[in-house]
């Protein structure tokens, strides 16, 4: 069996034509995309060109420096020039779309470097990475010209809390960036301070963070907190101290009243008093007062403006001035002292609302109330005014020229013991001292030719008792010679024990006024 095959006819086969386009154009098309998709999405992402202007252009290079809000990149410097006048540099820098909302009139940028201060090291991160700009949001219309900051806003931008303002006539080393303290922790900042609309005091902007600020209340003090107070007054010396940072750089502390509430919370912008000291915090402010006049004979020397006036030792009130006064026509000099009563320091008894508390300072004073300088410390010499009963004192008041009542006054016990010493001073000075003097003399010449004279004598007694001894050898001598038994002997023996006796008592005289010399002048002691 033959196999085989049947020719194919070349007639019959239809070539198909469709054309097809290679895979090797599709590569350029999808580039086209890819480039059509970031061109659209760099126009998108793209933001705003601003320029910032800065007194130098340190550290700051092109296209290197970033801007950053909260350590995230939303920017880049592109261009750095020098102004027309030609005294700040030009920042120019493209902003990334997302900054389009924060480019507004009192939005704030400064350069971020290393700093170190009292209250620590900052920008530690920029040795390594150079310099960058940040950006604090603010509020505002938009804008794209700026003035760069010469250093930090001292509020960051995540800063919770209310602002307040202390006014004060001392700003001392006050300024911003003060530490603000409570309980001596730090809670805030001074930010910026400017004068009154009237010019009479300083008013201080200040930040007090979130959750300290609630203890701002109606009655809370603030005070100049300097590190270490040192004050002098009646009560003697007193020394406070502070956080080591307020001793270096100042500051500022406050306290909360116990008994304010949680409903006495005070406002942002509310305004306080700052007190130079945390002693003048700690004074209470009276509104029912009575003012006096105080005159007094004697130097008010050591009295001065603040010192209390106390009632049996208990402070009821102050000293709030002090004058001098020459009255022309008489020449006469008088110092009024004006003090201010708080009668609200009293407890009142059996209270009647018919009579003032100026009628019953005047029956107090009719009983015998009297002012009186007295020494509150020894140390620094500083006097205060104590009242007290002196019931014997009369009243006595001065030609009063002050528009307050006079309150009487009484001798102070220095005063008084300075008025006795000048009388017995007095006394001293009449004697005559002179005539004493001269009899004086004469009395020691005597004592002294009295001296001499005992000296003298008993030289002479000792050479008196030696010729006594001899002439009693001589007499011994003499009645051995003679017959016992004779009349002769019998009256030398005689003489002879007299003479011992006589030799016995010189010789104890002598004895005792070698012993006693001054026996002579003062006589024999007394046994």
């Amino acid at each position: 069996m033959n196999n085989f095959i049947d020719p194919i006819d070349v007639s019959d086969v239809s070539i198909n034509k469709k054309s097809e386009l290679p895979l090797v154009w599709f590569l350029p098309l999808i580039a086209l995309l890819v480039s059509g998709w970031l061109i659209v999405k760099s126009i998108n992402e793209t933001g705003p060109v601003i320029t910032i202007s800065f007194p130098t252009a340190e550290g700051l290079e092109v296209d290197k420096t970033k801007i950053k809000y909260l350590n995230v990149e939303i920017g880049k410097v592109t261009a750095i020039s020098i102004s027309d006048d030609l005294k700040t540099i030009l920042i120019t820098a493209q902003m990334n779309s997302t900054a389009a909302n924060y480019l507004n009139q009192d939005t704030s940028f400064w350069v971020v470097r290393p700093q170190v201060g009292l209250g620590g090291i900052s920008g530690l991160g920029t040795l390594l990475s150079g310099p960058y700009i940040e950006i604090k949001p603010g509020k505002g219309l938009r804008a794209d010209n700026f003035t760069g900051l010469t250093t930090p806003p001292l509020l960051k931008n995540n800063a919770e809390g209310n602002h307040f303002i202390l006014e004060t006539n001392n700003l001392g080393s006050m300024k911003p960036g003060t530490p603000i303290n409570f309980h001596g922790i730090n809670v805030g900042e001074v930010l910026s301070y400017k004068l009154s609309e009237q010019a009479d005091a300083i008013r201080l902007t200040v930040f007090i963070n979130k959750p300290y600020d609630q203890f701002v209340r109606k009655n809370t003090r603030f005070w100049i907190d300097s590190g270490v107070d040192l004050s002098a007054s009646a009560d003697g010396f007193k020394v406070r101290t502070g956080p080591l940072i307020s001793l270096l750089s100042g500051g500022i502390a406050f306290r909360a009243a116990a008994e304010d509430s949680v409903e006495n919370i005070q406002p942002e912008n509310s305004t306080f008093p700052l007190y130079d000291t945390y002693d003048l915090s700690t004074q209470m402010v009276y509104q029912n007062t009575l003012k006096y006049v105080l005159y007094f004979n004697g130097s008010v020397r050591g009295l001065t403006v603040g010192a209390p006036v106390q009632l049996r030792g208990i402070p009821i009130g102050k000293v709030t001035d002090i004058n001098l006064e020459l009255d022309k026509k008489t020449a006469e000099i008088h110092i009024p002292v004006i003090v201010e009563l708080e009668t609200d320091r009293i407890k009142e008894l059996n209270n009647l609302n018919n009579i003032s508390d100026k009628d019953v300072m005047t029956q107090l004073i009719n009983k015998g109330l009297r002012a009186q300088l007295q020494t509150g410390s020894l140390l620094t010499g500083q006097l205060l005014v104590d009242l007290d009963f002196h019931p014997k004192s009369k009243i006595v008041l001065s030609d009063n020229k002050s528009v307050y009542p006079e309150f009487p006054t009484t001798a102070s016990s220095l005063d008084q013991f300075t008025h006795s010493a000048n009388i017995i001073m007095d006394k001293v000075a009449k004697l005559p001292l002179e005539n004493l003097t001269a009899e004086a003399n004469k009395t020691l010449q005597s004592l002294q030719g009295t001296s001499k004279a005992a000296t003298s004598m008993l030289v002479t007694a000792k050479g008196t008792l030696a010729t006594a001894d001899q002439t009693m050898a001589s007499a011994h001598q003499v009645l051995n010679a003679l017959e016992p038994g004779s009349t002769t002997h019998y009256e030398l023996e005689q003489l002879l024990q007299e003479l011992t006796q006589a030799a016995s008592s010189v010789k104890q005289l002598t004895d005792y006024l070698e012993q006693n010399p001054n026996s002579l002048l003062r006589g024999k002691k007394e046994q």
